[in-house]
């Protein structure tokens, strides 16, 4: 096993960057460079992008979270849109790609661990009705609430909803799931977009709960 991989070996999220590697070992920056090189060639990491690896499969202790690696992957960032409505249970069908907000422009990265894509979504205060979460790894992550999940997807996708049942039928969300947020959340997040169609939506959603 090389020097780098049992340094690594059994950290808590699996993955590293260039800096951590150069914190974690007392060598000059070439033989570091060899070092990452010859893991990379052995396979005993993998190169999630540039300055950022984990460990391979056979070398994790636990398997490295998609949702953690997310925000290093580029950030700051929250996963949102699909994969936090599928993360809360509200549609059914499995995400194939770790959707995302990021605060910069939207970027997409094809990598070892899964398909990443973000998207940019203008907001007065970026983490409002995100959660900081830890899965029982211990895997830290930053996680949308359902509404802020849905209020980002309208304002990427631009869908045609004329009301709520639509957004329920075009994503399979059961109206329960919608019914069971409050008004109070809704007014949080919809002083936080100033985009019209995310407002229209949101207050759609809040008139439907008072109906």
């Amino acid at each position: 096993m090389n020097r780098l991989t049992e340094r690594f070996f059994g950290a808590s999220s699996g993955i590293f960057s260039q800096a951590e590697v150069a914190v974690a070992l007392e060598a000059s920056p070439y033989s570091r460079h060899a070092l990452v090189k010859r893991a990379l060639a052995k396979g005993e990491i993998l190169g999630i992008r540039r300055g950022l690896y984990c460990l391979a499969p056979r070398y994790q202790k636990k398997p490295v979270s998609v949702f953690a690696a997310a925000q290093r992957i580029y950030g700051p960032s929250y996963v949102s849109m699909e994969s936090a409505l599928g993360y809360h249970g509200w549609i059914p069908e499995a995400v194939r790609a770790c959707t995302c907000v990021s605060y910069g422009n939207a970027r997409e990265f094809h990598t070892p661990i899964g398909f990443f894509l973000y998207r940019r979504v203008p907001q007065r205060i970026f983490f409002a009705g995100v959660e900081r979460l830890v899965d029982p790894s211990g895997n830290v992550f930053f996680m949308a609430s359902p509404v802020k999940a849905l209020a980002d997807y309208v304002y990427v996708q631009k869908p045609e909803w004329n009301e709520l049942a639509d957004a329920a039928e075009s994503l399979r969300i059961e109206t329960e799931d919608l019914a069971s947020v409050s008004r109070d959340q809704i007014d949080e997040l919809s002083e936080d977009y100033s985009n019209s169609r995310v407002r229209r939506f949101l207050d759609a959603w809040k008139e439907g709960l008072s109906a």
